[in-house]
C-alpha cells in the first residue's frame, strides 16, 4: 500500500510542529541564524556570576527547544518514506546542526565543575535555579569525572568517530549480511531480520532448523569483523572510563543515569535465583510442543495455537482502552484524545520506516509510529506505545522543560505497565480456554525474552567488559565461550544448545549502546509490582503511579520509582516479578492438565 492510499485518520498529524515543508525549511534557515548570533562562547568563563548563568540557561533552553521541534519533524518525514532523498537530507542536516550546537556548549559542564562547592551550593538553594536544581546538583557530583574546558571540546567533537562502531555494525548487519534465500510455507522468499523472526515463530519446524542454520552462518562468515568492531566499541568505553576516571565501564554508564551499581547487580543476582523456573519453563515447552530435543529454534513457537485475537485497528484500540481501565477515567480520556487528535501513524505502508515507536518533544504532543497488523501482539504493540506517550504527555505536563525528559532508565516502565494490564484484563474477561492459555504463554514468553533474556545480554556484556578492563583482549574465541555458557546456564538441560547459539551475541545491535539492555529487564520488573499494587489497592496506588508519570528528570530515577511504591536497590520488586512469573507458569500447568 502507498501512502497517499491510507485514509487520513490512519495517519498522524505532523501540523502542531510545522504546517508544511516550507515551514520547516523557513524555521530551519531562522534557527542557524539565531545560532550565529546567540555567541554562546561569550559566555564562558562567566557562568559563576548568577545573573549571567541564568541567561545561558534561559537561552540553551531557547535554542534546544527550537532544535527539537526541527528535528522531530525532519525524522517524522523521514520515517514516513526513508526512499525519499529531501527527508534523508533534512536528518542528515539536523545531525550536524546537534553536533555543532553541542560542540559549542561543551565548556560549560567543565566550567561548572570547576566552581567551588560553596557556590554550587549556594545556586542549588537558589529558588530563582528552581528548574535546575537537579542538574547542578548532578554536575556537582561529577567534579571528579569532568575534564577541563579544553579537554571537553575535543570529546565532544570527537563523539562522530567514537560512535562509528555502532555504523559499521549496522552496515555489516544490512548491507554486507548478504543472507540467503530460504523456504517459508512451502515458498521461497529472501531471507530478513523481519522474516527470521516470523518463520522462528511460526514457521514449519524443518524450515525453522534451515532458517537458523543459514541465519547464523551467515554472521559466522562476518564474525572477524563484528568482533573487531564489538571489541573497538569496548575500548572506545575504556577509553571514555579512562578518561573520566571511573573505576569500571559499568560504573560510568550506571553513573551516567544516576543510579546504583547495585540494581545491576540485584537483577543478575534475582533472575540467578530464579533460574529452576525458568529451566522448568523450558522444559515445559519441550513436552507439550511434543519434542524428542527441542533446539534453539524452537523456543519461539507458541505452545497455544488457533487462539489469536484479530480486530481492525479501530477495534483493537477500544479494547486497549478498556483494558486499561484500572487507571482511571482521566487516562482512558487521553487515550481517545490521542487518537481524535492523529498522534499515530497506523498502517504500513511502501517505504515506510519498520517496526513502531513513539516519540515527542516539549513543545508537542506526543506520537507514535505503528504498523499495525490484526494479530495479539500488534493490541499490545498499540497498549505498549500509547504507555509511552502518556508517560511523555504526563512528564511534560507535570515539569518544565529542564526537568521534563525523564531518563532510558524509566522509558520502559509505563509502556510496560499497559501490557500487563491489559494482558490481565484479557485473561479475567475471557471465558475461553485456548485464549486464556494462550494469553499465559504469551505473558510468560514476555518475561522470558524481557526479563531473562536481556538479562542474560546484560551479563555477557558485564564479563565481556571486565575481560577487556583487565587487559585481556576479546577475540571470537573467547567472546562466544562466554555467551555459550551464559546460553546454558539461562536455558538449562530442556533444550539442545545448538553450536550456532554462541554467536548470538554477535547479530544483538543493542550491544553498540552499552550496558543498555538491563533497563528492559529492570523496567518489566518494576511495571509488575506497579500493577500488582494497582489491581489490589486501586486508586491510591493510581494516584502514586501518575505521580512518577508526572515525575520527568526531578531527581534521580530510583527516587522517581519510588512515588510509585517500587525500590530497585532492594529486594522485594525483583522477588515480586520472580514469584509472578512462577505462579503464571502454575497457572498454565493446571490449565493445560484440565
Amino acid at each position: 500500500m502507498e501512502r497517499k492510499d491510507v485514509k487520513t485518520e490512519y495517519t498522524w498529524d505532523l501540523s502542531p510542529i510545522f504546517p508544511s515543508d516550507e515551514a520547516w525549511e523557513k524555521e530551519y534557515k531562522a534557527f542557524e541564524k539565531a545560532f550565529a548570533d546567540s555567541d554562546i562562547p561569550s559566555y564562558q568563563g562567566k557562568l559563576g556570576d548568577k545573573k549571567k548563568l541564568l541567561e545561558f540557561f534561559a537561552l540553551r533552553d531557547a535554542l534546544s527547544r527550537r532544535l527539537e521541534k526541527l528535528y522531530l519533524y525532519a525524522s517524522m518525514r523521514h520515517d514516513e518514506d526513508i526512499r525519499i532523498s529531501k527527508y534523508t537530507s533534512y536528518t542528515a542536516m539536523m545531525s550536524t546542526l546537534v553536533s555543532k550546537l553541542m560542540a559549542e556548549m561543551s565548556f560549560v559542564e567543565p566550567e561548572l565543575t570547576s566552581l567551588d562547592d560553596a557556590k554550587l551550593k549556594a545556586y542549588i538553594d537558589d529558588p530563582d535555579f528552581a528548574d535546575y536544581d537537579y542538574t547542578l546538583d548532578q554536575i556537582r557530583r561529577s567534579k571528579a569525572h569532568v575534564l577541563g574546558g579544553g579537554e571537553e571540546k575535543l570529546l565532544a567533537l570527537a563523539s562522530d568517530v567514537m560512535g562509528g562502531f555502532q555504523t559499521v555494525f549496522s552496515m555489516l548487519d544490512n548491507a554486507d549480511l548478504n543472507l540467503p534465500k530460504g523456504v517459508f510455507n512451502g515458498e521461497e522468499v529472501q531471507m530478513s531480520h523481519g522474516m527470521y523472526g516470523l518463520v522462528l515463530h511460526s514457521g514449519k519446524r524443518e524450515e525453522r532448523e534451515k532458517w537458523f542454520k543459514d541465519y547464523y552462518a551467515a554472521y559466522i562468515r562476518l564474525v572477524d569483523a563484528i568482533t573487531q568492531t564489538y571489541y573497538g566499541n569496548v575500548k572506545k568505553d575504556i577509553f571514555y572510563k579512562t578518561a573520566r576516571k571511573y573505576d569500571s565501564c559499568l560504573a560510568m554508564a550506571m553513573d551516567g543515569e544516576d543510579v546504583s551499581p547495585a540494581v545491576y547487580e540485584n537483577l543478575i543476582r534475582s533472575v540467578h535465583g530464579a533460574l529452576p523456573t525458568m529451566h522448568r519453563y523450558i522444559s515445559l515447552r519441550k513436552k507439550l510442543l511434543g519434542l524428542d530435543e527441542q533446539h534453539m529454534y524452537d523456543i519461539y513457537i507458541p505452545l497455544v495455537s488457533d487462539a489469536e485475537i484479530k480486530l481492525p485497528f479501530g477495534e483493537a484500540y477500544e479494547l486497549v482502552i478498556e483494558g486499561l481501565a484500572p487507571l482511571g477515567k482521566d487516562y482512558q480520556a487521553l487515550l481517545r484524545r490521542g487518537r481524535e487528535e492523529r498522534w499515530i501513524d497506523v498502517c504500513e505502508t511502501e517505504g515506510k520506516r519498520s517496526g513502531a515507536y513513539s516519540t515527542g518533544v516539549y513543545d508537542t504532543h506526543p506520537y507514535v509510529l505503528l504498523n499495525y497488523q490484526e494479530t495479539t501482539n500488534e493490541i499490545f504493540t498499540i497498549a505498549h506505545e500509547m504507555g509511552h506517550s502518556i508517560h511523555t504527555f504526563k512528564s511534560n505536563a507535570g515539569q518544565p522543560y529542564p526537568k521534563s525528559e525523564y531518563t532510558i532508565f524509566l522509558a520502559e516502565i509505563a509502556s510496560t505497565v499497559n501490557e500487563v494490564l491489559l494482558m490481565k484484563y484479557l485473561y479475567a474477561t475471557s471465558e475461553d480456554k485456548q485464549l486464556k492459555k494462550y494469553l499465559l504463554n504469551y505473558y510468560m514468553d514476555m518475561i522470558r525474552t524481557t526479563l531473562f533474556r536481556q538479562t542474560q545480554f546484560a551479563e555477557f556484556e558485564q564479563i565481556a567488559h571486565a575481560k577487556a578492563e583487565a587487559g585481556e583482549p576479546l577475540t571470537k574465541e573467547n567472546l562466544c565461550e562466554i555467551y555459550y555458557k551464559l546460553n546454558k546456564d539461562y536455558y538449562g538441560d530442556g533444550i539442545v544448545h545448538d553450536k550456532e547459539i554462541a554467536y548470538e551475541w554477535a547479530r544483538i545491535p543493542h550491544f553498540y549502546r552499552s550496558f543498555y539492555v538491563y533497563k528492559y529487564a529492570t523496567g518489566i520488573i518494576s511495571a509488575i509490582s506497579i500493577v500488582k499494587r494497582i489491581l489490589s489497592e486501586g486508586e491510591s496506588a493510581v494516584k502514586d503511579y501518575f505521580s512518577f508519570l508526572s515525575g520527568g528528570n526531578c531527581t534521580d530515577p530510583v527516587s522517581i520509582l519510588k512515588r510509585a511504591g517500587v525500590d530497585l536497590t532492594t529486594s522485594a520488586p525483583f522477588e515480586t516479578a520472580m514469584k509472578e512469573f512462577e505462579e503464571t507458569l502454575d497457572e498454565f500447568e493446571k490449565l493445560s492438565d484440565r
